[in-house]
């Protein structure tokens, strides 16, 4: 499949926003994609924000974010610690803080959660995302879960494999509390970056992929 570039600003580098319900969602949902793009812009500010955490998880967020951004000291990486699992009764806490954030960033491509998940944490974290920029270009990432509520994303990134690996490398070296979730395994990260690549004939054979609600085509 031929690809189109996204139409990032050809002056400066862009300027991107990652959004995570929780801790490790990020790297799950598109931490190659953002090893990607850190390699082919790397000087491009990165706002890193997570929005629950607890002391130790705080710890592994941390540590993810160094990684990925390779401990650039320029990044903004913000783990904040909003009720895990009770982000429904949290909307107006988590709208005020990401209108505090849009007052400070000014985002050429969001990475978010998609506004169709099934897990209500990161269903709102969709939601708000959108409810709060709504001039900008977002991404909605995947995240293979018990809840299931994977479908048809229409926006793929094919991954180089050296780019794959190490997103899978650093989720289970960096995120060991997670380690006892049965679901928490590279066979379960290889395998959604392989069906991904199938679908969009990847050369690596691996993508991540993405669900776009609105694309501007500038032509």
């Amino acid at each position: 499949m031929r690809g189109f570039r996204l139409a990032l600003p050809s002056n400066r580098p862009p300027t991107l926003l990652f959004i995570g319900a929780h801790c490790d969602d990020i790297e799950i949902g598109c931490g190659a994609t953002a090893i990607q793009l850190l390699r082919q812009y790397p000087k491009a500010p990165v706002h890193w924000l997570v929005l629950s955490s607890g002391a130790r998880r705080a710890k592994e967020a941390r540590a993810g974010a160094r990684a990925i951004l390779r401990g650039r000291p320029d990044a903004d990486v913000r783990i904040q610690d909003f009720r895990e699992s009770y982000f429904p009764s949290e909307f107006a806490a988590i709208k005020d803080y990401l209108e505090q954030l849009k007052r400070d960033v000014e985002p050429d491509l969001i990475f978010t959660h998609s506004r169709e998940e099934l897990h209500q944490d990161h269903r709102i974290v969709g939601e708000l995302t959108w409810n709060t920029f709504r001039n900008h270009t977002i991404l909605e990432y995947e995240i293979a879960k018990y809840d299931g509520g994977l479908g048809s994303p229409s926006v793929f990134v094919p991954l180089t494999r050296a780019a794959a690996t190490r997103k899978v490398k650093l989720l289970m070296s960096t995120f060991r509390s997670q380690h006892g979730r049965d679901w928490f395994t590279p066979e379960t990260f290889w395998a959604l970056m392989r069906l991904r690549g199938i679908e969009c004939h990847a050369p690596s054979g691996y993508a991540e992929a993405f669900y776009s609600r609105k694309l501007v085509l500038d032509t």
